[in-house]
C-alpha cells in the first residue's frame, strides 16, 4: 500500500507495535541483493502456523524490492490459503470489536501481500476471478476509531486502491457488482484522514472509467448519495482543511460533471465553498488541482442541455 499511497501524497500509516526489529509492510530499505532461496524459504513457511507470523513480516518488508514476488506466492502450493485463513480468522475479533494491535499487524503483513498479489499483471485477474476482495469488505463494515481498526480498515483500502490504479475494465466491472461503492462512501464521511482520502481515490477511478461514472449517474438515488457525501466532505474541508484530500474530492466533481445529467444536478447543489475564495489558501501550491476547479466551474457555467437518459438526476 505505501507505492500507491505515495503517490497519492498520502504517508505510510504507523504501526501499531512499538518493537524496532518490526517493520511496516514494504519499509524494505536498499541493500545487498535479494536472497531468492531465503524468501523461498519464508514462502514455505507461511504454510506452517508456527513459522507463519515471522514470514509474513519478512516478505512483507521485501515485496517493493522483489518483482516476481506476486506469482511466487500465487503458484506455491498452499500459500494463498494461508494467506485467506490469516483473514478469516480476524472475523471473530471484530465483531465484537476487539482486534488488537497485534493481531492488526499481522493481518496487515498478510494483506500487504495480496496487495502486491493485486498489483501484479500475471496474477490481478486470478485474483478477481476468485473474489478475495470480497473477503476483505468486512473489514471496511468496521466503525471503530482505534488505531488497530483504522489500520486495518486504511491497509485493506489499499489492496482496493490497487487494483482501481490498473485503471483496467475488469477491475471496475468486478467492483461495481459489489458494494464497494457504498463502502468508500462511508469511510468518506466518517473515517480518518488517510482512510478518506484512499477511499475517495477508488472512487474517483471508478468515475473516471466510463462505466463507472455511467452507473454512478444512472440513477437519482446513487448520484444523490456521492453528491451528498462530497457535500459534506467540502464544508468539513473548509474547517479543517487537506489539500491532498481536497484534490480527489474536486477530481470526483470534475468528473462528475462530465455527465449531462450529473452536470444540470451539480449546477444546483455544488457546495458554495467550491465557487468561492474558501479554498485559495489551500491549494495555492497545487496548480492541477486549481485547474481542476476552474474547468469544473467552467462546465456548470456552460448553457444548460437537455440531458438525455430519462429522468433528471435532481428531485423537481
Amino acid at each position: 500500500m505505501d507505492q500507491m499511497l505515495s503517490q497519492l501524497g498520502v504517508a505510510q500509516p504507523p504501526r501499531m507495535i512499538s518493537n524496532s526489529n518490526q517493520m511496516p509492510p514494504g519499509s524494505a530499505m536498499s541493500g545487498p541483493p535479494i536472497d531468492r532461496e531465503r524468501i523461498y524459504a519464508w514462502i514455505n513457511e507461511l504454510t506452517n502456523p508456527e513459522t507463519r507470523e515471522n514470514a509474513l513480516l519478512e516478505l512483507s518488508k521485501k515485496r517493493e524490492v522483489v518483482p516476481d514476488l506476486a506469482p511466487m506466492l500465487w503458484h506455491s502450493f498452499g500459500t494463498i490459503a494461508a494467506l485467506m485463513q490469516e483473514i478469516v480468522n480476524i472475523y471473530s475479533a471484530i465483531n465484537p470489536p476487539v482486534l488488537t494491535a497485534s493481531q492488526s499487524n499481522r493481518v496487515c503483513n498478510a494483506l500487504a501481500l495480496l496487495q502486491c498479489v493485486a498489483s501484479h499483471p500475471e496474477t490481478r485477474s486470478s485474483f478477481l476471478q476468485v473474489n478475495i476482495p470480497l473477503f476483505l469488505y468486512p473489514f471496511l463494515h468496521t466503525v471503530s476509531k482505534t488505531r488497530p481498526f483504522e489500520y486495518l480498515r486504511l491497509t485493506s483500502l489499499g489492496v482496493i486502491g490497487a487494483l482501481v490504479k490498473t485503471d483496467e475494465q475488469e477491475v471496475i466491472n468486478f467492483l461495481l457488482n459489489t458494494e464497494i461503492i457504498p463502502l468508500c462512501l462511508r469511510i468518506m464521511e466518517s473515517g480518518s484522514e488517510l482512510s478518506k482520502t484512499v477511499a475517495t481515490f477508488i472512487l474517483q477511478k471508478i468515475l473516471l472509467d466510463e462505466t463507472g461514472l455511467a452507473y454512478i449517474c444512472q440513477t437519482y438515488e446513487r448520484f444523490s448519495h456521492v453528491a451528498m457525501i462530497l457535500g459534506k466532505m467540502v464544508l468539513h474541508l473548509s474547517k479543517e482543511p487537506s489539500a491532498r484530500l481536497l484534490k480527489h474530492v474536486v477530481r470526483c466533481y470534475l468528473r462528475l460533471s462530465d455527465n449531462p445529467r450529473a452536470r444540470e444536478a451539480l449546477r444546483q447543489c455544488l457546495p458554495e465553498q467550491l465557487k468561492d475564495a474558501t479554498f485559495n489558501a489551500c491549494l495555492k501550491d497545487d496548480a492541477s488541482t486549481k485547474r481542476w476547479l476552474l474547468q469544473l466551474q467552467t462546465n456548470l457555467e456552460a448553457p444548460p442541455v437537455q440531458a438525455p437518459g430519462g429522468m433528471p438526476l435532481h428531485q423537481q
